[in-house]
């Protein structure tokens, strides 16, 4: 009994919107699948009717909303997937319902208003140009999801047709590497290693170091980017240049539990809050491990792994004081006639870190772009906080990842942001996509 109440209670949505749900395929023969739309209401997916009287989906956007948005032949994907259920049940007003039934007449199901910025969408999807990668952008005092870009993409107006392409190509084009992609954060990590480094250590504003341009511990040596040398580096100077050898000392400093716990208090090794299926984040470093482990660790290397979604996640939450704010898609569901049928209300999901330290790390942000790695996007119009990262991931040290996270507006942050770029092996920086991304938003 006490099942069947919690089943109900909380389990229930999630098996009857399940795609694997044959009643799902019944409520279709009743009802017109609702529509999916943006912010501003314009529409990402509807159901029209061809001329011998057939139903298809149809999305006017073509491949800019391709994994967010999903499809909804070969099986669901996407919101089409996530909203299934919603867009199935119709709303409309009782009586025209009635009417419908007994002139066997499908009814008209309900809409989902998503947070999807079409502006942002569209200038993520250009930045990103033909590279592999992902763009996440949110608003950090809300949480909502304002942009959402994976590529390389596909039409899911055509998915049915190009299926077997679609399905088995090399180049996964039907992962959403936004939430399912899965990879070594590079120096965006050093975010984490720096708050840890800060909670050991009350005096982290004494630390000091001397960068030679490499380190060489039990035997393992390692270098900063082009063997460049920072010579003497505080905390905040040392994520500035985004200094290797630095970093690679605090590891060899940290205490392994505690920073493990630190992590997962960032959510690795945890579920996130999200929608959409993603792959959960890993910290596998352990007290046993060499110091050879422990240096990459800390500057985000090694065995940890991420997505770019969980980047943005710990990004929003420094901008947001700390605190993370429950992400979510969708804005509201309404039935046909425009007429609210659900809102959705900003929540907090969990305080992540301290304010304090939050402003700590934010001030530690602003000065990568003053003068650190980031200081393309220095001089602006608009104001911003951010990390660059380059992530190995071959034997080859020329063959990269590059990630950029950051935040607009810093005083009152407006956009909280990741940029990922796979296998950019040093031909493009994230940076500066999402500086583009920034330019055709705010000019």
């Amino acid at each position: 009994m006490g099942y069947i109440i919690y089943f109900n209670l909380e389990k229930s949505q999630d098996i009857i919107n399940s795609s694997y749900n044959p009643r799902l395929d019944s409520m279709a023969d009743r009802v017109v699948r609702g529509k999916i739309l943006d912010k501003d209401g314009n529409v990402l997916a509807e159901t029209t009717t061809a001329e011998d009287g057939s139903e298809y989906r149809y999305y006017p956007y073509g491949n800019l909303y391709a994994h967010v948005v999903g499809f909804s032949s070969q099986g669901k994907s996407g919101l089409e997937s996530a909203e299934n259920f919603e867009l199935l049940t119709s709303h409309a007003f009782f009586l025209e319902k009635l009417k419908n039934e007994f002139q066997d007449e499908k009814n008209i199901g309900d809409n989902v208003i998503t947070t999807l910025n079409t502006q942002l969408q569209e200038a993520a999807y250009n930045a990103l140009g033909s590279y592999k990668g992902a763009v996440v952008v949110l608003e950090p005092s809300s949480g909502k999801i304002l942009a959402m870009v994976s590529k390389p993409d596909f039409d899911p107006n055509t998915v049915a047709e190009n299926w077997e392409f679609l399905s088995t190509d090399e180049n996964s084009y039907l992962l959403n590497r936004a939430t399912q992609g899965a990879y070594a954060p590079g120096s965006t990590f050093k975010l984490v290693t720096a708050l840890e480094y800060m909670r050991e250590h009350g005096d982290y504003n004494a630390y000091g170091y001397t960068c030679q341009g490499e380190i060489t511990y039990d035997g393992v040596t390692i270098a900063c980017a082009g063997h460049n040398v920072h010579g003497d580096v505080s905390l905040a100077s040392s994520l500035a240049y985004s200094c290797n050898t630095s970093f690679s000392n605090i590891g060899l400093q940290l205490d392994i539990e505690r920073y493990r716990d630190t992590a997962e208090t960032l959510l690795f090794n945890s579920k996130l809050p999200c929608e959409l299926p993603y792959s959960q984040s890993s910290f596998t470093l352990e007290s046993s491990d060499s110091s050879a482990d422990r240096m990459m660790t800390a500057m985000g290397q090694g065995k940890t792994e991420t997505s770019p979604y969980h980047m943005a996640l710990i990004t929003s939450a420094i901008a947001n004081h700390g605190t993370l704010m429950r992400p979510y898609l969708v804005d509201a569901i309404t039935n046909y006639s425009g007429e609210i049928v659900e809102n959705t209300e900003p929540e907090e999901y969990k305080k992540l870190m301290s304010e304090e330290e939050a402003e700590q790390l934010k001030s530690y942000m602003q000065e990568v772009v003053n003068y650190g790695t980031a200081s393309v996007l220095s001089g602006q119009g608009y104001t911003v906080a951010g990390k660059t990262g380059t992530a190995e991931y071959s034997s080859d040290i020329e063959k990269n990842h590059s990630w950029f996270v950051g935040f607009t507006n810093v005083d009152n942050p407006e956009l909280a942001i990741c940029v990922l770029i796979e296998s950019s092996d040093g031909q493009v920086k994230a940076v500066n996509v999402a500086k583009e991304i920034f330019d055709s938003y705010y000019y």
